[in-house]
């Protein structure tokens, strides 16, 4: 039993126990959202979520370093955009994505969490956002 324990836990490089910080239910709920997705693999779950880890933890370190840079120690939309925008890869697939900084004058809670239909770009046929995933269902 400690064996198999061990086998699921372990990187392939070093044995060193490596712990998902994302939840695989959460993922493989949001791989499901694909109607082409039927079944998901224990393996590719895990590599998915693995993935996202390192994608998220760097992504956070990039903007910490932009929070850095202008004096601040908390990272900010602005700062998230600063750094999506210095990396190219990211900066393809992810900044239209990212909400439009806010304006100065402050528009209240109620009016921010509106949908931005005139903005937002049509949808291919069969796809829908993230967005509605985590929305509570009423």
């Amino acid at each position: 039993m400690a064996g198999e324990d061990e086998e699921k836990n372990s990187t392939a490089a070093g044995g060193e126990v490596h712990q998902l910080q994302i939840p695989l239910g959460r993922v493989k709920k949001i791989m499901k959202l694909d109607q082409d997705i039927n079944k998901v693999n224990a393996e590719a779950l895990h590599l998915i979520a693995s993935s996202t880890e390192l994608f998220l933890e760097v992504l956070t370190e990039k903007s910490a370093q932009v929070a850095l840079e202008k004096k601040r120690k908390t990272i900010k939309l602005e700062h998230l955009r600063v750094a999506v925008k210095r990396h190219q890869p990211t900066s393809d697939f992810l900044l239209d994505s990212l909400p439009v900084p806010s304006q100065p004058s402050n528009p209240s809670p109620k009016i921010q969490n509106r949908p931005r239909l005139s903005t937002e770009k049509p949808l291919p046929s069969g796809t829908r956002r993230i967005e509605a995933f985590f929305q509570k269902s009423t």
